[in-house]
């Protein structure tokens, strides 16, 4: 989680769409120039270590979008595809 987040904030589509599950993977990342990630939180974390096959992450992460602060909380669900952990989805409803 860390990573994509750091990913995030320097615009590496590269390292995104490889940590992307392929069934849920988008053709491109889409950034927006005027969002400036600042602070991520983790809130909570479910199963995730190595003797599972899937696990979520609830996040706080901080940002700026033209000069105001904001933020995105999720529950992002990840699983493994050929031994490394991917991103699958997140809901942003909770």
């Amino acid at each position: 989680m860390r990573s994509r987040f750091s990913a995030f904030a320097v615009e590496d589509e590269a390292y995104l769409l490889r940590t992307w599950h392929p069934s849920t993977r988008p053709p491109r990342v889409d950034f927006d120039r005027d969002m400036r990630w600042s602070t991520l939180e983790i809130e909570n974390v479910t199963d995730g270590t190595p003797f599972h096959t899937a696990g979520t992450v609830t996040f706080r992460a901080h940002y700026t979008h033209r000069g105001r602060p904001g933020q995105l909380r999720e529950q992002s669900r990840f699983a493994r595809h050929e031994g490394a952990w991917t991103y699958l989805d997140g809901d942003t409803s909770g």
